[in-house]
C-alpha cells in the first residue's frame, strides 16, 4: 500500500495529528506568544533528535533514497541555524528542558533506528507530511505568527515531503502502526504549549 493511503485511511488520527486548538490560535492569533515560544524551544529539541535520526537512516538506506535524506539533513541543519536566529531575536532558552511529548518523540525517532528502513521511511514521512499539513491548516496565520506559518509552508518544503513519499514507496509497503504511532505524537506535541 503506498504511504499516501495512510492519510485516507486513518483520516481521523490524521486529522488529530494535524489540526489542533495549538493551531487555530495561530491562525486566528489568539494563542499566547509565550505558549508560541514553548512550542519553538521544544521544537528545536525536536529537530535535534530528527537530525540524528536522519543522519543514521541515511546511512543504512537504500542508494534511491539516499539524496531526499541527504538534502533533507542539511535542510535540517539549516532550519537549526536558522531556530537559533529566531531563539535570539525573541531571547528564547533553547536549552530549557524538554517537555515530556517532546522526550515521547525524540523516543520514538530512536527506538526507528532499530526497525527496517521502509518502516523508518513511512515514519520520516509522517512526521514531515504532518508538519506540512499542519501548518497548511494554519494559513494564513495571524500577523504575529505568519511568518512562521509562511516559512513552514514553502514550496521547497512541500517538494522535499513528496520526495520522501516515493522513497517510502520504493522502499515497500507501509507501515501502519508506525503511522499511528507518529500521528499520535504529533497530537501530543501539538498540545503540550496550551
Amino acid at each position: 500500500m503506498p504511504v499516501a493511503d495512510l492519510l485516507v485511511r486513518h483520516a481521523d488520527a490524521w486529522g488529530r495529528a494535524t489540526r489542533a486548538p495549538f493551531l487555530d490560535a495561530v491562525r486566528d492569533g489568539t494563542l499566547p506568544p509565550a505558549a508560541f515560544d514553548t512550542w519553538l524551544v521544544q521544537d528545536a529539541w525536536f529537530l535535534a533528535d530528527l537530525l540524528r535520526f536522519q543522519a543514521r537512516l541515511l546511512a543504512r538506506a537504500p542508494r534511491p533514497a539516499q539524496a531526499v535524506l541527504a538534502a533533507g539533513c542539511v535542510a535540517l541543519v539549516e532550519e537549526l541555524d536558522w531556530f537559533a536566529r529566531v531563539a535570539e531575536e525573541r531571547d528564547l532558552d533553547l536549552a530549557a528542558p524538554r517537555l515530556p511529548a517532546t522526550i515521547a518523540y525524540g523516543d520514538l525517532l530512536y527506538r526507528l533506528d532499530a526497525a527496517d528502513v521502509g518502516t523508518a521511511l513511512t515514519a520520516l514521512w509522517a512526521v514531515e507530511r504532518a508538519y506540512l499539513d499542519a501548518w497548511w491548516s494554519a494559513r494564513p496565520g495571524a500577523e504575529r505568527y505568519r511568518a512562521f506559518v509562511e516559512h513552514w509552508t514553502a514550496p521547497g518544503f512541500a517538494s522535499y515531503v513528496a520526495g520522501l513519499q516515493a522513497a517510502a514507496d520504493d522502499a515497500g509497503p507501509a507501515d501502519e502502526p508506525v503511522f499511528l504511532e507518529v500521528a499520535a505524537a504529533e497530537e501530543a506535541f501539538w498540545g503540550m504549549a496550551r
